[in-house]
């Protein structure tokens, strides 16, 4: 018998009724767990409700002799954070595991975002995030327990054009991911990021000009949000118990541990600095550590494996 690695957990995936999340969600209730199948039904950018989504899910996860429960909350309120995590609580006794996947775009060159688009995107990246994890904290510090897996980018983490509101978001994931580890890891409570590539509605926006960008989309279609899924259940569950903090990306059967933000380079002056000194010194020898205006299909440029 395969072995089960989340077996008897309860665990909430945001954002489930499609793409990443929905094949989370069913890997998560293959391996045995209990799962919250959160999602509002809404479109792309974030329009209209529907609560068909994620019933076709929990319906997929019955099928198969699983346990689910479906959830249309919203993530971008507290109120509604607070009800899917006492939906979990309510129908299966606890909670282990939350997976902040829900999110939307609204993808604009940054002189032509609103502050509309803007806040839209971050309260439903980052302030669902925080507000997922904050219900579940307090849950998570009683039972001296838990596991917080938080979807970032390789948009926030190295760059893209048009995508200032979702990079700040998936940026500040991270940073909020390493906070909560931080703070809670005397409760046994584990906070990490999985930065995906897979094709999913949220790609398939990806605007296709050329032959060039078709080439890169043909690519991108080759990794399905099933490879996402192992990396999430295993990080659900208690054999990553050491894991902590860490930032990882996955890319068709590519796993990557992601760095962090380190200094590179340094100077000094015993005097200290004017910007005259500042010109001639400390730029010219800091300037070969610079990073280039890069972004993520530069950095990673190869064919996924």
């Amino acid at each position: 018998m395969d072995r089960k690695f989340v077996n008897g957990k309860v665990v909430v995936v945001t954002g489930a009724g499609g793409g990443i999340g929905r094949d989370i969600a069913l890997a998560m209730a293959h391996d045995g767990a209990k799962v919250i199948v959160n999602d509002i039904g809404a479109s792309l950018s974030g329009e209209g409700l529907s609560a068909n989504p994620a019933q076709q899910v929990v319906d997929e996860i019955k099928a198969s002799g699983g346990q689910a429960i479906a959830n249309t909350d919203s993530v971008a309120e507290a109120v509604g954070a607070s009800r899917i995590v006492e939906a979990a609580v309510d129908n299966f006794g606890r909670i282990d595991c939350v997976v902040n996947n829900a999110g939307i775009l609204r993808d604009a060159f940054f002189h032509k975002m609103s502050a509309e688009d803007w806040n839209a995107v971050l309260m439903v990246h980052l302030y669902g995030a925080f507000y997922m994890s904050k219900a579940a904290a307090l849950r998570f510090k009683e039972q001296a327990s838990g596991s917080l897996i938080h979807m970032t980018s390789t948009s926030g983490l190295i760059g893209n054009l048009g995508q200032a509101n979702y990079s700040a978001a998936k940026l500040g994931i991270t940073a909020l991911s390493k906070s909560i580890a931080l703070d809670m890891q005397k409760f046994n409570v584990r906070s990490n990021c999985i930065a995906p590539f897979a094709w999913s509605r949220m790609i398939s926006s990806i605007p296709v000009k050329n032959e060039e960008q078709q080439a890169r989309v043909d690519k991108i279609k080759l990794m399905t949000p099933a490879k996402i899924a192992p990396l999430a259940v295993y990080l659900a569950s208690d054999a990553a118990r050491e894991v902590n903090a860490q930032v990882f990306a996955v890319r068709n059967n590519e796993i990557f541990l992601m760095s962090q933000p380190r200094p590179v380079r340094s100077v000094h002056r015993s005097e200290g600095w004017s910007p005259e000194s500042i010109e001639v010194h400390a730029m010219p020898a800091l300037k070969s550590g610079f990073f280039p205006l890069d972004r993520s299909a530069d950095v990673f440029s190869w064919d996924p494996v």
